[in-house]
């Protein structure tokens, strides 16, 4: 009889675990779009916030490439390019970049950049730095984020791409100069990406 109760508490730990992993399935499926729709919508408020909504009419979430560069992007996977338009002509492109050199490690940070070169928009997605200090690199504790903007990368002005303490355009934070270097030098090296890149990432 040993057998039997041996096949018995089988059956029912297969049943549990049939249950289990059904249990499971059902409540992924059920809160997979959600997510998908929640992390859809944050991605377009941040890029409303580097873009006006009026300066684009196509669903740029919709219109991307993907491109792949750990020289001038900062990560060796692959990145989404979203592109804006205007009745069908380009507007700017949208993109993430990493800063591996922050203080406390890698700093991702996103940016829109007009078809003319220039900056529209820069925000930080996703960082480690130290509250009070490096985080002023956000836009909700600091302004500073906002000094990118209108900036354009050009042969003659590469030196002010630094923070003022080494000669450059931007303001360092007290205490923590390394961030705002990190953020500074990420954001060139992207636009030197899509520089080289030229109208292939745009069209």
């Amino acid at each position: 009889m040993l057998w039997k109760q041996m096949l018995r508490s089988a059956l029912m730990l297969s049943l549990f675990t049939l249950i289990g992993v059904s249990l499971l399935l059902v409540a992924k499926l059920l809160t997979d779009e959600p997510i998908q729709e929640a992390e859809r919508a944050n991605l377009l408020a941040t890029v409303n916030q580097l873009l006006p909504t009026d300066e684009y009419d196509n669903d740029p979430l919709q219109d991307t490439l993907q491109v792949r560069s750990p020289k001038y992007l900062g990560t060796d996977a692959p990145v989404t390019v979203y592109r804006a338009r205007q009745n069908g002509e380009p507007v700017a492109v949208i993109l993430t970049t990493v800063a591996p050199d922050g203080y406390s490690g890698d700093i991702k940070i996103m940016l829109a950049v007009y078809r003319d070169g220039r900056i529209a928009g820069v925000r930080v997605l996703k960082h480690k730095e130290t509250p009070g200090l490096g985080d002023k690199i956000e836009l909700r504790k600091s302004s500073w984020i906002l000094s990118f903007d209108g900036l354009k990368l050009r042969e003659d002005n590469v030196p002010m791409w630094a923070v003022r303490k080494d000669g450059g355009h931007f303001d360092q934070f007290t205490g923590a100069t390394i961030t705002p270097r990190a953020v500074i030098k990420a954001v060139r090296k992207a636009l030197t990406f899509v520089q080289q890149k030229g109208d292939a990432l745009y069209e």
